[in-house]
């Protein structure tokens, strides 16, 4: 026991402050709990992990088989392959109503390494930056990473999960540099309108220093016919990065690629981050997503579809359970439900006080992997995804609803 403890100091005297300080994402944290448990013969279904249970469209995956027969093995122009991000400009032209040019597009190993290519970009010690709640779980951290302060403003179930202009506006100050939300969200699923996004631009339009990272990602996956972009309100579009990527609408997750596009200062400048720590991202996986942009959206209309299904099978499930609330996603794949009615509930004499109390108990005694909403800066919550079958989904709400009534 002695010599564990030396080598635990050891190391942690060896780390820099800055990786003592970073959280693993609670997703990662929940979905390896979840595997260690399955691993000793139990039948767990975990809905904690935010990735389409559908395989790479065929027509993507030829593509990709393509540029493997044709050599395409080297190394790509960090910002990634022209003919790429000319096919990233048609996509923002056909959908979204932007005009951009390659110059101002950069490629990364996905979503996740755009947003940190950015914050490094643009934020520093003494900086802040606004984050609402609840938010995916890597915002905070990569904040942290950037040296920057994160500034969290909260909302609830009965808001929508959406914050609204006036909360934005107290939250500026001087040291703000950067606000970063997703919309549609994760977790949440909400999304914000047209309306709602044209009232934070007001708010934000005054003051030059601030800019936009709009989180993109789950662009495909709306269930309410319109997809609004951050940077097509007017007056946004110089202060916006808009962040997308192939791995949910696409369901390309273990591809890795993620692209953004804004003011080519900017663009420059994380193209100058990004070929210090990756360089351009996998060439095979470039000359696929030219495949997959250049198709109509329409072309996984099937997997929207499926998730809609999904999703109205799970609120009509969950909604007969006492205690829980509710709000219907309008977008992305999870369900948010507030379950503070059960904390301070108990089971086998174990108080449960928090929704990650909740979330290892539902683990543990329901067999069914969620993620805590301390994850996402609302505590009172727990994100399930309905990225799964039905069958599974169907099993998955029994148990929840059956762990939730044996608790005193």
């Amino acid at each position: 026991m002695l010599f564990l403890c030396l080598i635990s100091n050891y190391i942690m005297a060896i780390l820099s402050p800055v990786v003592q300080n970073l959280e693993e994402p609670m997703t990662i944290g929940m979905s390896r709990k979840s595997r260690e448990l399955a691993a000793t013969g139990i039948n767990v279904i975990s809905l904690s992990l935010g990735e389409p249970d559908f395989d790479t469209p065929d027509f993507i995956k030829e593509a990709g088989v393509r540029a493997i027969e044709e050599n395409y093995s080297h190394y790509t122009p960090v910002a990634g392959f022209l003919e790429l991000r000319e096919a990233v400009c048609k996509k923002f032209k056909r959908d979204n109503h932007l005009e951009y040019r390659p110059n101002q597009i950069i490629v990364s190993t996905g979503a996740k390494q755009s947003l940190a290519n950015a914050l490094m970009a643009l934020v520093g010690p003494g900086d802040e930056v606004i984050i609402p709640a609840p938010y995916w779980v890597t915002y905070f951290e990569l904040v942290k990473l950037a040296g920057g302060t994160p500034v969290v403003l909260g909302s609830s179930v009965e808001t929508d999960f959406k914050v609204s202009a006036l909360d934005l506006e107290n939250a500026i100050n001087d040291k703000t540099r950067v606000i970063m939300f997703s919309s549609p969200c994760n977790p949440s699923g909400s999304v914000y309108s047209r309306s709602e996004l044209e009232a934070w631009a007001e708010v934000i339009a005054p003051h030059n220093n601030i800019t936009v990272l709009s989180d993109e990602i789950y662009e495909l996956i709306n269930y309410t016919g319109q997809h609004v972009s951050f940077a097509s309100i007017p007056g946004m579009y110089e202060r916006t990065l808009t962040i997308n990527g192939l791995s949910k609408g696409f369901a390309m997750t273990g591809w890795r690629l993620g692209y953004m596009a804004g003011p080519e200062s900017i663009i420059r400048a994380c193209d100058k981050v990004q070929g210090q720590f990756t360089s351009g991202t996998c060439s095979i996986t470039q000359r696929a997503a030219i495949a997959a942009l250049e198709a109509s959206p329409g072309k996984v209309q099937y997997m929207v579809d499926t998730f809609a299904s999904r999703r109205d099978l799970m609120m009509g499930l969950l909604g007969e359970i006492p205690g829980l609330k509710l709000s219907t996603p309008e977008g992305a794949f999870y369900l948010y439900p507030d379950v503070s009615a059960y904390f301070g509930k108990s089971h086998r004499g174990k108080k449960l006080n928090s929704s990650l109390d909740i979330s290892m108990y539902l683990l543990e005694e329901g067999h069914v992997a969620t993620v805590p909403g301390e994850a996402f800066g609302t505590p009172e919550n727990i994100r399930l995804s309905f990225a799964a079958s039905e069958d599974n989904l169907k099993e998955a709400v029994r148990r929840v609803a059956k762990a939730f009534a044996n608790l005193s």
